[in-house]
């Protein structure tokens, strides 16, 4: 079988302009890290700020001691990703009231499965499926990763190192796309069965920053094109099924981007389309990771494809997986109740001052116009959950 592997990766071209790096290559990226300038001056930043505005020579000369020191005897991924453990648990106990893990135990700990999750944030949503994993004892996973997020060579290097694969969005013309997509399907499949390595990838391109959670068909498509590469009457169910696909839902009370994703939302509805700064996409994993989030409790589903044998089914199952996991908060009641939508939904017992107050505190954050783009970020998951039309 892994021979018949090897002959896909040929075909779909070399994987390594997308994989993850390999232990071996491990110190020389590390040590290329610690020359970059602007990897070791944002770290500089963050770990010295007064320090960096006043006198930013000595603070680069601190922080790259400090990297140095930091990687001394990292040589391996999974070295690599012990010391991002320490930090995820920092973050945790700084920024979460909890984190919560469900469903996990229902899945073999020797089994590869392909994650597909409903997408809140760029960052923190695979890296809390890591996390989950790795507390268990278990492989941590492959991460699908679009391009548009490695703009920086540091930032492309940091996330090889920490498991993951570039998805092709910025590729030029129709022919190009399909061949990209094609080795990335061929990548996502000889990792699961050739290699017996998990992968997460999103349920759609970008965050749902809507608060809809709904699976793109295209996607879909997309993990069947190696199998039929060799197979052009390969079923999409059959397909599915060897890939072992588990859906995972994560639910955050507070998003700390939920302000930038209402102004998106805001200029989408009145313009047609927004604009992204430079490094937005950076700038919005430093506040997802450094944010209050609040409660956070992550769902993982059962494999999918059993009986579902069209592209509509395997899509409503992920989506129906993914809905009865979603969590949801007091802070998704409050914002229903504040929309004036669909009374009847709003489970009032589920709720108490404290809640409430902490939800004033946070809506009176918000500028007036953004308010209703704010309340349907959290209000349409309870909506999702009935079946109702979302704001």
């Amino acid at each position: 079988m892994t021979d018949q592997f090897d002959l896909e990766a040929d075909a779909a071209g070399n994987f390594d302009a997308i994989r993850p790096f390999y232990d071996d290559e491990v110190p020389a990226v590390l040590a290329r890290l610690t020359r970059n300038d602007e990897f070791v001056d944002t770290v500089a930043r963050y770990r010295l700020p007064r320090l960096f505005r006043r006198f930013r020579p000595l603070a680069r000369f601190l922080a790259r001691q400090g990297l140095r020191r930091a990687i001394r005897g990292v040589d391996s991924i999974r070295d690599f990703q012990h010391h991002i453990a320490v930090y995820m648990n920092r973050m945790i106990e700084q920024t979460t009231a909890t984190f919560e893990v469900a469903g996990l135990e229902q899945l073999s700990d020797d089994t590869a499965y392909l994650f597909i999750g409903n997408h809140r944030d760029i960052a923190l949503d695979p890296a809390f499926v890591n996390y989950a994993l790795y507390q268990a004892g278990r492989d941590t996973v492959r991460i699908a990763i679009g391009d548009n997020l490695l703009q920086k060579p540091f930032v492309t290097d940091l996330m090889r190192l920490n498991k993951s694969f570039i998805v092709p969005r910025s590729s030029r013309g129709k022919r190009a796309m399909i061949a990209a997509y094609q080795q990335l399907s061929c990548y996502i499949r000889h990792s699961l069965i050739a290699e017996n390595h998990s992968v997460w990838m999103a349920q759609r391109e970008g965050r749902a920053k809507n608060g809809v959670d709904r699976t793109d068909a295209a996607i879909i498509k997309m993990l069947g094109m190696a199998r039929r590469q060799r197979n052009r009457e390969a079923l999409i169910g059959e397909s599915i099924r060897e890939l072992r696909v588990v859906p995972v839902s994560i639910s955050y009370e507070y998003d700390p981007c939920d302000l930038q994703k209402a102004r998106e939302l805001k200029a989408i509805s009145e313009g047609g389309r927004y604009e992204k700064t430079a490094y937005e996409d950076i700038l919005a994993i430093a506040a997802g990771i450094t944010g209050n989030k609040g409660r956070v409790r992550l769902v993982f589903g059962t494999p999918v494809g059993s009986t579902e044998d069209s592209l509509e089914s395997l899509t409503t199952e992920i989506d129906r997986q993914v809905l009865a996991g979603y969590t949801l908060f007091p802070s998704h009641y409050l914002a229903l109740e504040a929309t004036g939508h669909a009374p009847e939904l709003v489970e009032h017992q589920a709720i108490t001052e404290a809640d409430r107050q902490r939800f004033r505190q946070r809506l009176a954050e918000i500028p007036e116009e953004l308010r209703d783009y704010w309340l349907c970020q959290y209000a349409n998951p309870v909506l999702n959950r009935a079946g109702y039309t979302p704001l």
